[in-house]
């Protein structure tokens, strides 16, 4: 399995945190809900030595897990100033990390899409949700059948298998032929909302089969099984 270097950037960072003092100091951090605190206020906040607070703040930073600027604060500018502190607070992005990736990122991109499509319309939801998991599937498989072509997969699956690796599946040639998923890249929702993730599924994976041309031999079938996803690629 692939890891890239997003989720490789992600890794680092929650693994930054495995220490006490340095999970201490990010919750600080994130309870300033966005304010800039320098070294001095984050020892005293958890009292412990400046040179310790600083020396985790700038590891937590390396892990690209909290940012950095420098501000005067004592009002005064010019000489006899004194040197601008440095300041640190969380990055803006979600300390999470899944493998392979979830795409939650895609799902709330169909949902709303459906959304919008149900309210300027009046049709019902679950038919723009359909609608629309399909259009993107239809647009996914497209672009990926000259990817397909560039790289001479010489079976329709490879090509199939490269496109569901590339959006968060995880694609396993079972003894039949068919493509069995096992990871869902919508797992969470799909816990909270099965029928209506689990379609929404089924519909973007028949539209990447038929955007990726109509000679290729796969379906996409729902076929729920613990420890997979509920959706099958199956050779006709």
């Amino acid at each position: 399995m692939d890891v890239t270097p997003e989720l490789e950037r992600r890794i680092a960072g929650i693994v930054a945190l495995d220490l006490p003092v340095r999970r201490d100091l990010y919750r600080l951090l994130c309870a300033a809900e966005g304010e800039w605190l320098s070294r001095e206020e984050a020892s005293d906040a958890l009292g412990i030595r400046r040179p310790l607070a600083a020396f985790h703040l700038d590891k937590l930073v390396d892990a690209g897990v909290l940012e950095t600027r420098f501000e005067r604060r004592t009002g005064r500018s010019g000489p006899g100033a004194g040197r601008p502190s440095k300041l640190y607070r969380p990055v803006d992005d979600e300390m999470s990390a899944s493998v392979p990736d979830r795409h939650y990122d895609l799902a709330g991109s169909l949902l709303a899409a459906a959304i919008a499509e149900s309210t300027a319309t009046g049709a019902p939801v679950g038919e723009c949700v359909r609608a629309a998991a399909h259009g993107a599937g239809v647009a996914v498989g497209t672009d990926a059948r000259a990817a397909a072509d560039a790289a001479e997969a010489t079976h329709a699956s490879e090509a199939v298998a490269a496109v569901l690796r590339d959006h968060g599946y995880e694609p396993e040639v079972d003894p039949t032929g068919d493509l069995a998923l096992a990871n869902c890249p919508f797992h969470r929702l799909a816990a909270q909302q099965r029928e209506l993730v689990c379609g929404m599924n089924l519909d973007f994976l028949s539209g990447v089969l038929e955007g990726l041309g109509p000679d290729d031999d796969l379906s996409a079938r729902l076929q729920p099984e613990p420890g997979y996803c509920c959706v099958r690629v199956a050779a006709r």
